[in-house]
């Protein structure tokens, strides 16, 4: 069995979320993990975040319902309201530091997600993946040259594949091709791990 955690690095339950992967990951230290990018700001979607309305509503009900904070760079740019929020830049990204570290990609997503939640950096920019290629240890001109030869259509291919809508999804990918969602939205690391212990009991 593997688990494949299909998340947005823009999605706010995805970032809230963030804890309950890295402590599934850490009680399941020998499972396989696949991360990969969806892409909920495409399109006609990427528009200035003011557009949004509910954000900060939603990032409210988000640290209520899991601790997850936000950080004040990041209220500044939600308050001035001009950003625009690329998924596709951020799967490009995401798909470069896995690349580097393909073995670290939940803490990877997790790190990426907090240069934005909480230190307000464009997940557009080669700049912020040099900050998180600092802050996991890795080399940044490698994580920048993989910049240059990724894209997000694999990503969105395997998130269309796997037929996933929505951020956070975690699925179980058990043998027999048989793959099973553990969780669309929000759950704590005991809540999925009692679903996996059904998988395998």
């Amino acid at each position: 069995m593997k688990l494949i955690y299909v998340f947005d690095a823009y999605c706010g339950w995805s970032y809230g979320f963030a804890r309950t992967m890295a402590d599934v990951a850490h009680r399941h230290p020998d499972l396989p993990v696949e991360v990969v990018s969806g892409g909920l700001f495409l399109g006609g979607r990427r528009v200035p975040i003011r557009q949004f309305g509910y954000v900060q509503g939603a990032n409210a009900e988000i640290t209520r319902r899991t601790g997850a904070p936000f950080g004040e760079s990041y209220e500044r740019l939600i308050a001035d309201g001009e950003f625009v929020m690329d998924s596709e830049a951020a799967a490009c990204g995401m798909a470069a530091l896995r690349e580097v570290a393909p073995d670290r990609a939940v803490r990877l997503a997790a790190l990426l997600q907090e240069a934005f939640y909480l230190d307000g950096l464009s997940l557009s920019e080669v700049s912020t993946y040099r900050v998180v290629a600092q802050r996991a240890g890795l080399d940044g001109d490698a994580v920048e040259a993989a910049l240059d030869r990724v894209s997000a259509a694999d990503d969105f291919r395997r998130t269309r594949e796997l037929g996933v809508t929505g951020y956070p999804t975690l699925l179980a990918d058990l043998p027999g091709e048989r793959v099973v969602t553990l969780v669309a939205g929000n759950a704590s690391a005991d809540e999925v791990e009692r679903r996996i212990g059904a998988l395998v009991s």
